[in-house]
């Protein structure tokens, strides 16, 4: 059952609002609840709920899970946008069960971010930005993930994986292909 979201705060100007808005279950309202009961201001549990919605809404944020913060947070569709287009652990596409997101900024490329972002290319069959047929991987690069002094580095989900080679990356994904090594989603 879909609600239809009115914006609260509305633009001066037009805004494209999806038609329906994301609806959870009672365990997830209850999740929300909690994090919201946190914060003396709504708008600054955005980060939280994102996490929480991406999750439930299949590994991405999607338009109905962002009219869905917009109204519970009170604030307008482009506020949500605008934060989720900055976080690279924010998907606003949908990725594989295993995103591998690699650190491609200075002291990672200095050590060899390089050699990874080709060692997942060569045995993942895909480049950055591309998910594989199965919807098992995604490989994407991007900024700094504030682990310079452990580069090269690469993150799966919310888990790091640092000081990596060629061999530690072949491992990794033996591991997801065994299902042995969680997402880290939480």
């Amino acid at each position: 059952m879909s609600q239809q979201f009115t914006p609260n705060n509305p633009l001066p100007q037009e805004a494209k609002v999806p038609p329906k808005m994301a609806v959870f279950p009672p365990e997830v309202e209850a999740e929300i609840e909690r994090h919201l009961a946190k914060y003396p201001v709504k708008r600054s549990a955005i980060l939280p709920l994102m996490f929480i919605v991406q999750r439930e809404r299949g590994g991405y944020l999607d338009p109905p899970g962002v009219a869905y913060l917009a109204d519970r947070l009170g604030v307008r569709i482009t506020d949500i946008w605008e934060v989720a287009t900055f976080y690279s652990m924010i998907n606003t596409e949908p990725v594989g069960r295993y995103h591998f997101q690699i650190c491609r900024t200075l002291s990672c490329k200095i050590l060899g971010a390089g050699k990874i972002t080709e060692q997942c290319t060569k045995r993942l069959g895909i480049k950055p930005g591309e998910t594989n047929d199965d919807g098992t991987f995604s490989l994407s690069e991007v900024e700094c993930l504030g682990s310079c002094g452990t580069a090269p580095m690469m993150q799966i989900g919310f888990d790091y994986y640092e000081n990596l080679t060629t061999e530690k990356v072949d491992e990794l994904i033996e591991k997801c292909k065994s299902g042995e090594l969680s997402n880290g989603v939480r």
